[in-house]
């Protein structure tokens, strides 16, 4: 149950980032009220996976899955570049938040 609920505060962060966008420097009140839900519910979200997982491998995934989400967002939504290189590192981070869930263990 932690992983899931690790994995639900890294989609907020994906939230959050996001907003953090769209906000256009918080001059947007709809997009920085947004970001500031997302924001609040990762953080709570991050807090408890921590509870039971180690806070080192909760982080890292935390902020994978956040990077990941992040920049497949910008790729889909703000025709950021998804040229060979990114990809290639993109997949390697998949890899990396893989391991750290099946190798790091539970304490």
């Amino acid at each position: 149950m932690s992983w899931i609920i690790l994995i639900i505060a890294g989609l907020f962060e994906v939230g959050f980032t996001t907003c953090l966008k769209l906000s256009n420097n918080f001059t947007n009140f709809k997009w920085s009220a947004a970001f500031a839900v997302c924001i609040s519910l990762s953080f709570y979200f991050l807090n408890k996976a921590t509870q039971t997982l180690p806070m080192g491998t909760a982080y890292a995934v935390w902020t994978g899955i956040g990077a990941v989400g992040t920049v497949v967002v910008g790729i889909i939504y703000f025709q950021e570049p998804a040229n060979f290189w990114r990809i290639f590192f993109i997949a390697t981070l998949i890899g990396s938040i893989l391991g750290l869930k099946f190798f790091a263990g539970s304490h």
